[in-house]
């Protein structure tokens, strides 16, 4: 499973750093190979960490807005996009596939509802609470360039798995 879990950028590759381009209705069949690549290294992630939901397409080089979630089978989700975030934030010691024996202390919406196109191209729209609307906006953080290292509390907010 390590080998699954090399295929995952690092911290530091500047291919984390840039922002994504939208995915056409035209090319969804093509990224198969891609979410069943993304879902492996969720699981593989999950296996040797204990943790482990979604993954953003940039942390396997792939620079387009596409998120896999894995919780029973893999979720894509395309072109997710924020439509309302709560005023309410709260603090959470966050992690990364990209850099997994760091953690960070962020601060996240409380809730969030987002629109996104699912495997079919159907637009959905969910409204996310919690550890899911925290799980949601640190991979949509992904697809802009932007690492929750970036978006540490303080300089004092790293700390390692250990």
């Amino acid at each position: 499973m390590d080998s699954v879990l090399e295929n995952i950028i690092k911290l530091g590759d500047p291919r984390l750093y840039v922002p994504s381009e939208p995915v056409s209705r035209e090319e969804i069949n093509s990224f198969h190979g891609n979410i069943m690549q993304m879902a492996d290294c969720i699981v593989a992630f999950r296996e040797k960490y204990g943790q482990g939901r979604a993954i953003a397409a940039p942390q396997i080089g792939l620079p387009k807005k596409m998120i896999v979630i894995n919780m029973d089978h893999p979720y894509p989700i395309f072109n997710p996009e924020f439509i309302d975030k709560s005023n309410d934030m709260f603090e959470i010691w966050d992690d990364c596939m990209s850099f997994p024996e760091l953690f960070v202390k962020v601060k996240r919406h409380k809730s969030v509802k987002m629109k996104f196109r699912d495997k079919y191209w159907q637009e959905q729209v969910w409204e996310l609470e919690d550890d899911m609307a925290e799980l949601l906006q640190h991979e949509y953080d992904h697809l802009d360039g932007i690492l929750a290292t970036m978006l540490a509390v303080d300089n004092k907010s790293f700390r390692w798995r250990s």
